[in-house]
């Protein structure tokens, strides 16, 4: 038995689990361990410091699989924006044929990448986005819930809400995001509408992920308790993993002071440095609720394969069995 959906016909790949553009840790060993077994990988664009650095992830990422894999494009409202363009130029030019987008205002990118016959994710955390995004052009939604690491929005809809919702209104494939990480979760997905899920969190927690193993290790002990909600009263909210610099800046948050008063505690480069060394205090990080359903720390090949294996076992064996 094989689970097919729109997504896996779309994409190529063999499974509905893509995994999520994550800044620091989506690069070449992740992505193409993802797309190797049967997943799709998704290299970062703006964790590479240049364009050109980012052609030479893609050349390095097909070096490591010969299966479809992706590159996400997120554009953050900034003061100096890094030159998104000339990424989405090296994204055209090396022929990457998938783009997840996520972020402010896509449209001039959705319409250059899909003039090149690029198919386009757009990842959003509400049920107007989507529609927006599907009124854009863009070829599947990442419908993304309040359970999710990184930036939930600021409706706090829960997926088991969101997804079907956005289900009954959106008419491209949509992926589920944020909460996932096992074979219950995926069967889940497929019931509320989704025809996919999209995992960030707990690709963190596998073998290639480029990241400290003291980072892994916290995520196999902490629940679904250990996340933060940060930037709630600046409209930016950004849930992260619970440590000291997180609390550290929610105190100073609570007490009324602008962002500038934490901006040295939250910066990325902060995080990046803590990923490296493995001081899981040292800064920031994201990560999901999902933590509470994560227990040991596999491979790419072995997580896709688990959670595809009991989800196939819970459609024909768990659910099949309640129809009397």
């Amino acid at each position: 038995m094989m689970i097919r959906t729109r997504i896996t016909e779309m994409l190529g790949i063999a499974h509905p689990i893509v995994q999520g553009g994550m800044q620091w840790v989506g690069t070449a060993e992740l992505a193409s361990a993802v797309s190797n077994a049967g997943g799709l990988g998704i290299l970062t664009a703006l964790t590479q410091p240049t364009p050109d650095d980012l052609r030479r992830e893609i050349e390095r990422c097909r070096a490591m699989t010969d299966k479809p894999f992706g590159v996400n494009l997120t554009i953050l409202p900034s003061i100096n924006p890094p030159p998104y363009a000339d990424y989405r130029r090296a994204i055209i030019d090396m022929g990457i044929k998938v783009v997840e987008t996520a972020g402010y205002k896509p449209q001039e990118h959705v319409d250059e990448l899909k003039a090149h016959g690029i198919t386009v994710i757009h990842k959003c955390t509400a049920v107007r986005h989507a529609l927006s995004a599907e009124r854009m052009g863009v070829d599947a939604i990442s419908i993304d819930g309040f359970e999710c690491a990184g930036h939930p929005g600021e409706d706090d809809i829960p997926g088991l809400i969101l997804i079907p919702a956005a289900a009954d209104k959106v008419k491209v494939p949509m992926l589920a995001s944020g909460g996932f990480g096992d074979g219950r979760g995926l069967v889940a997905a497929l019931a509320l509408g989704a025809e996919g899920i999209n995992m960030g969190t707990r690709f963190c927690a596998t073998q290639e992920a480029p990241i400290h193993p003291n980072f892994k290790a916290a995520m196999v002990a902490n629940d679904e308790r250990a996340t933060d909600l940060m930037f709630r009263s600046y409209r930016n909210t950004a849930r992260v993993a619970r440590n000291a610099v997180s609390q550290e800046a929610i105190r100073i948050e609570r007490e009324g002071q602008p962002f500038e008063a934490v901006a040295h505690l939250v910066k990325g480069a902060r995080g990046r440095e803590g990923l490296i060394s493995g001081d899981v205090d040292h800064g920031v990080w994201s990560a999901g609720m999902v933590q509470g359903l994560i227990n040991d720390v596999p491979t790419c090949r072995e997580l896709i394969e688990r959670i595809v294996a009991d989800a196939e076992a819970i459609i024909a064996g768990r659910l099949a069995g309640f129809l009397g």
